[in-house]
């Protein structure tokens, strides 16, 4: 036969409790590959679809912040094993959508495993580096310890939408937090796939949700919804302003990172990154009487 047929285009999905719904709106709106044709379809996340993905976020959060440190770090590492087993389909997936070279794009892989592994194995450490037994001239012991913050919004950042975007959670859930993360609106394709590698990562459900959809309709609802803990964002200043303007009322955590932020460097991969997903809560304890 000779006649032509028309491609079947996928139809990408949220991914919101472990599974994959196609939104309360049941709005699409195309992604576009970098010569401007239309690659596939995307499920536009409304209101209610944020509210679902809390919901099971909240619900996955206080089981998830009891797992022991090893198990977390256990999960995350065959997270990692997924990334690489992904890997080829990853390259093309950012090569297809923000026009990288084949160099760039598998570096862009690698460093996404790398940063999986470095978080993986920053689960078992996090108490003895970021807490501390504080000195104190009195009769008792002091101590500080970092504990997860709860649930937590994630926007990614619209550049790198591989590596930034991991970056972004990946701290979040090494400490016990679960997360609503909404992918870059330009470049989706990238989280869409590793939301795919979720449900055979061992990640319980609810601990990592996935929206897509535009920034200008969900940035408010992000900061406004009172059961959202906190927000860590790669916006731009107008993007900020918004989070912090609609956080204000409800007195909401809110982390601004730069949106061209350097995703490479080493504060991604030390301490620094922890801020905004953990909080401290400190200690006293009476010395025994003697």
């Amino acid at each position: 036969m000779t006649e032509s047929r028309l491609t079947v285009l996928k139809t990408h999905k949220l991914f919101i409790k472990g599974a994959f719904p196609r939104g309360e709106s049941g709005r699409t709106h195309p992604l576009h590959d970098k010569d401007g044709g239309v690659l596939a379809q995307l499920c536009t996340g409304s209101r209610k679809d944020l509210r679902e993905a809390v919901e099971a976020a909240k619900a996955a959060q206080p089981s998830w912040a009891a797992s022991t440190p090893y198990l977390r770090g256990q999960i995350l590492y065959r997270l990692a094993e997924m990334i690489e087993g992904r890997a080829d389909e990853l390259t093309a997936a950012l090569r297809e959508t923000t026009g990288a070279s084949a160099k760039n794009a598998r570096a862009e892989v690698n460093a996404a495993v790398d940063r999986t592994i470095c978080f993986a194995g920053w689960a078992d450490k996090l108490g003895s580096v970021l807490g501390n037994q504080n000195s104190v001239a009195a009769p008792y012991w002091n101590f500080t310890a970092p504990e997860p913050v709860g649930a937590l919004g994630i926007i990614a950042p619209e550049e790198a939408p591989l590596l930034g975007f991991v970056s972004m959670w990946l701290p979040a859930l090494c400490a016990g937090n679960t997360v609503i993360v909404l992918a870059s609106e330009r470049f989706p394709l990238p989280a869409l796939l590793m939301a795919e590698s979720m449900p055979s990562s061992d990640v319980p459900a609810g601990v990592f949700n996935l929206l897509t959809g535009f920034r200008d309709e969900l940035l408010k609802p992000f900061a406004s919804h009172r059961e959202i803990d906190g927000v860590v964002a790669a916006v731009n200043n107008a993007q900020a302003t918004v989070l912090r303007e609609q956080g204000a009322d409800n007195l909401k955590r809110v982390r601004i990172l730069d949106d061209r932020h350097d995703w490479s460097s080493e504060s991604c991969d030390g301490p620094d990154a922890f801020g905004g997903v953990v909080e401290y809560k400190t200690t006293w304890h009476p010395l025994s009487a003697e």
